[in-house]
C-alpha cells in the first residue's frame, strides 16, 4: 500500500476548489450560526442561485461572468429577505425548517423539465466559463507538480482566485465581528431579549446576518460554478449544507479561522481513507473485497465518526470556544 501517494491526493483535496467551495460555505454558516445563533439548514440553495446566475446569464443571455456573478450574489441576498421576514421573530427552528424546505423547493423546481428553456433541468449548463479561465498565468491543460502534488493549471488558478477570495472574506469576518455590529449580533446570539431591554433591534440585526451570510453562501456558488465549469440541479441537496456544517464543527463556529481550517479538515479526512481503501481493494488480489460504492460509502462512515467524536470530547472544534456555541434559541 502506497502511504505516500495517498497522502499526497489528500494535501491535494487540503488546498483544492472542493476545499475552497466548502470554506466560503462554511463562513456564511458561521455568520448564521456561529455569530447570530441562526440555524440555517439551506445555505446550498443559497449558493444554487449563485451558480446559475452565472450560467443563466451566460448562456441564456450571453451576458459577461461578472454579471453574471452579480446577479447571483444579488438573488442570494433576496432569497435571504424572502426566508427572514417571516421568521426572523419566531423561534429558531422555524428558520431551520423554512431554509430546509426552500433549498429542497429550489433544487426541485431548477431540475423540473418545465423549467428546462431557462435553467436546462436535469443537463445542466455547461460552457460558459472559458472567458474565466482566458485570463489564467497558467497553462490550462498543463499538469503542475509542487513536492509530488499535482494540478491541473485550470484547478491552480481557481485555487489562486479562490483562497484569495477566503482571506479577503476572513479579513472582512474579523473587522465586522469586532465592529459594535459585531458586538450587538454576539448580544442578540446569547440573550435576545436582554439585547433588545437594551434598545438594539434585534430582528434587524438578525436580518442583516442573514442576508451577508446568505451573500456569501451565492458567492460560493459562483466560485463553484466557475472552477467546475458546470452546473447541475442534482449537486446542490442538502447533504452539501450538512457537509458545510461538519467543516464548521470540526475548525469550530464563531472563529475567523475555524470554517477554513475545517473546510480544509474535512477534505483532507474525507480523501485519505478513500486513497488508502482503493488502494487496498485495486488489483487482481486485493487486501478488501469492497466495491467502489462502498469504499465510498465507508470513507462517509469514517469521517462521521470523527465529527462525532469531535462534538463529544471538543464540541467547541479545534479553534472555537465552547462557550461561543451555547445558543439562545
Amino acid at each position: 500500500m502506497d502511504i505516500i501517494s495517498a497522502l499526497q491526493i489528500a494535501l491535494a483535496q487540503l488546498v483544492g476548489p472542493s476545499a475552497i467551495f466548502y470554506a466560503l460555505l462554511a463562513i456564511g454558516l458561521n455568520l448564521h450560526f456561529g455569530y447570530a445563533g441562526l440555524l440555517n439548514f439551506g445555505q446550498i440553495a443559497f449558493a444554487l442561485l449563485g451558480g446559475y446566475g452565472v450560467g443563466i446569464m451566460a448562456v441564456n443571455y450571453d451576458q459577461p461572468l461578472w454579471l453574471g456573478a452579480i446577479v447571483g450574489i444579488a438573488a442570494a441576498g433576496m432569497l435571504a429577505v424572502v426566508l427572514g421576514i417571516p421568521t426572523l421573530r419566531l423561534r429558531a427552528d422555524y428558520l431551520a425548517i423554512v431554509t430546509i424546505a426552500a433549498s429542497e423547493i429550489l433544487r426541485l423546481v431548477f431540475r423540473s423539465t418545465s423549467a428546462d428553456d431557462f435553467t436546462h433541468s436535469t443537463n445542466g449548463i455547461y460552457g460558459y466559463a472559458s472567458g474565466f479561465f482566458t485570463i489564467s498565468p497558467f497553462d490550462n491543460g498543463k499538469q503542475y507538480s509542487f513536492l509530488g502534488v499535482k494540478f491541473l493549471g485550470g484547478d491552480l488558478w481557481s485555487m489562486v482566485v479562490g483562497w484569495i477570495v477566503v482571506g479577503l472574506l476572513c479579513l472582512m469576518v474579523y473587522l465586522l465581528v469586532r465592529s459594535p455590529w459585531g458586538r450587538v449580533l454576539k448580544a442578540v446570539r446569547e440573550d435576545e431579549d436582554a439585547a433588545r431591554s437594551l434598545g438594539k433591534n434585534a430582528y434587524f440585526f438578525k436580518m442583516q446576518a442573514l442576508i451577508l451570510g446568505g451573500c456569501i453562501g451565492g458567492l460560493a456558488g459562483v466560485f463553484n460554478a466557475l472552477a467546475t465549469q458546470s452546473i447541475n440541479p442534482d449537486f446542490y441537496s442538502t447533504a452539501q449544507t450538512f457537509f458545510a456544517y461538519g467543516a464548521l464543527i470540526l475548525g469550530g463556529a464563531a472563529t475567523v479561522f475555524g470554517p477554513v481550517l475545517g473546510a480544509m479538515l474535512f477534505w483532507f479526512l474525507l480523501a485519505i481513507p478513500d486513497a488508502l481503501l482503493r488502494q487496498a481493494t485495486a488489483g487482481d488480489d486485493p487486501l478488501l473485497d469492497l466495491s467502489a460504492q462502498q469504499v465510498g460509502a465507508i470513507r462517509y462512515v469514517l469521517l462521521g465518526l470523527a465529527i462525532i467524536l469531535m462534538m463529544v470530547f471538543r464540541p467547541q472544534g479545534l479553534l472555537g470556544n465552547k462557550r461561543e456555541v451555547q445558543l439562545d434559541a
